[in-house]
């Protein structure tokens, strides 16, 4: 498994740690998924973006098909995302 470095949570400054407010879970933490851009803020927004247009856009897929086909390449991949 690789190891990417990542700006924690409470070490976030700036536009960073607007990002982590605004992406955070309930319980405070953001996903890792996300945290593997914080070197490169722009990139977790386009991240972010790209992820919300996907799952929450206009689509002829319901929000529950789509769910499905993340959970199967998920499974498929052997990934807990």
């Amino acid at each position: 498994m690789a190891w990417i470095k990542v700006i924690q949570e409470n070490e976030a400054a700036g536009r960073l740690n607007e990002l982590y407010d605004k992406y955070a879970e309930p319980s405070g933490e953001v996903d890792n998924i996300l945290k593997i851009h914080s070197l490169n803020v722009k990139s977790m927004q386009a991240h972010f973006d790209l992820y919300a247009h996907l799952m929450r856009g206009r689509s002829e897929l319901s929000r529950i098909q789509r769910e499905m086909i993340a959970v199967v390449a998920s499974v498929i991949n052997r990934c807990h995302y």
